[in-house]
């Protein structure tokens, strides 16, 4: 049976930046300032991050996934040693920790929350690691696991005192990548601000962009000074080019900058609008809990997409494309990615295989129109009576 598609004008994006507040009057005022490596929008940006964020440090950086790579460094990552990270994630997560000539450990996600599952971590720590000294050793093969990377997915955070009190009894270090939650608190406390560092990205299809561009947060003032350090080519203070590390140019800049404190003065309207576009189909689409992410015990999401399961998604992602309407599937699980293949991957049941093969991505920009929404689950709703 085969349904005819309305006529539809104009299409519907999948999560496009809204920039309807002060971004070209800034932008325009940090080019006119002549200051374009650093300048007064990028301090003021990262002052902007820190106070909503309520961390004692925001480094602007080049983007989320240097943020990580940066982060670990910080966290003493060397070379062989591993990294644990959730099979279910953006590729970057990962990657970060293969740049610096490392490895993750995949472990699968929380079937309902879709984040790290802390009891599949608790037994592989209890029973696949043992202590030496301040370090934390895979059993395997003897190499040192270093940090765990939480990943807040969708804006949704795992039991962050629970990771925090597993990391401590286990001596790794705790990366929050945040990069997908900023305006998500667990407790009354923001995302990003629990572990030793967290990372933000600005990419345009986050709740606030500056076009590329990420941050770090940190309340450790000797992690923050080093992370400005390292961003800077690790140059010594003075006129002399001597610099003491391996350094990286991995600075924001502050034409960017200008944008991203623009965003920041209409973030609280983009969160209520991300919860409402995310009630709104949870509502119209009849969905049971079993369909959508389940929000963790108190933490408050910012709602930064939407995503539900449905067996049929790739011909649903067709149907709505042939509407019009962009859509995407959730993302492949690393262990079925080439770079990733030979790497570990400790599961019981596989769930993240079974998120990313059902999930679809539905249009959640914060610009769209109860017009639009409208058609989308439309669209949705006469796909599944074919």
């Amino acid at each position: 049976m085969e349904i005819s598609s309305p006529i539809i004008d104009d299409p519907i994006p999948l999560c496009e930046p809204n920039l309807g507040g002060n971004e070209k009057k800034y932008t325009s005022q940090a080019i006119d300032s002549n200051w374009l490596s650093g300048g007064h929008f990028l301090n003021l940006f990262e002052k902007q991050l820190a106070e909503f964020t309520g961390s004692k440090h925001a480094v602007g950086i080049s983007s989320g996934t240097t943020a990580l790579q940066i982060s670990l460094i910080l966290a003493g990552l060397e070379t062989n040693d591993l990294v644990i990270v959730p099979n279910l994630t953006f590729v970057a997560t990962a990657n970060a920790v293969k740049y610096l000539k490392a490895d993750p450990i995949l472990l699968d996600v929380d079937r309902q929350t879709w984040v790290l599952d802390l009891h599949l971590l608790k037994n592989f720590l209890l029973n696949e690691t043992y202590l030496k000294g301040e370090n934390c050793y895979s059993k395997q093969n003897n190499r040192r696991i270093k940090a765990i990377i939480t990943v807040h997915l969708l804006g949704n955070m795992c039991d962050m005192q629970a990771l925090l009190d597993l990391g401590k009894e286990y001596h790794v270090d705790i990366i929050e990548d945040a990069a997908c939650s900023l305006g998500t608190f667990q407790q009354g406390k923001h995302s990003g601000t629990f572990g030793l560092t967290g990372t933000l990205s600005f990419n345009s299809n986050k709740i606030i962009t500056t076009g590329g561009g990420g941050a770090i947060l940190t309340n450790r003032d000797d992690l923050a000074k080093k992370a400005r350090s390292l961003i800077s080519q690790a140059k010594s203070a003075g006129i002399e080019y001597h610099h003491y590390d391996l350094g990286y140019n991995y600075r924001l800049v502050n034409p960017l900058a200008a944008i991203g404190a623009a965003q920041m003065e209409q973030l609280d309207g983009f969160i209520l609008a991300k919860e409402k576009i995310s009630l709104s189909y949870i509502k119209n689409l009849k969905l049971s809990q079993s369909e959508v992410q389940r929000i963790s015990s108190h933490t408050k999401s910012n709602y930064w997409h939407f995503i539900f399961l449905t067996e049929r998604s790739r011909e649903l992602i067709t149907h709505l494309a042939k509407n019009n309407i962009e859509s995407r599937p959730a993302w492949l699980p690393l262990n079925q990615l080439p770079v990733f293949k030979n790497d570990t991957y400790i599961q019981l049941a596989d769930h993240s295989r079974y998120i990313s093969d059902n999930g679809v991505m539905l249009p959640c920009s914060t610009s769209i129109t109860e017009k639009q929404l409208e058609r989308v689950c439309e669209a949705v709703e006469s796909f599944t009576i074919l």
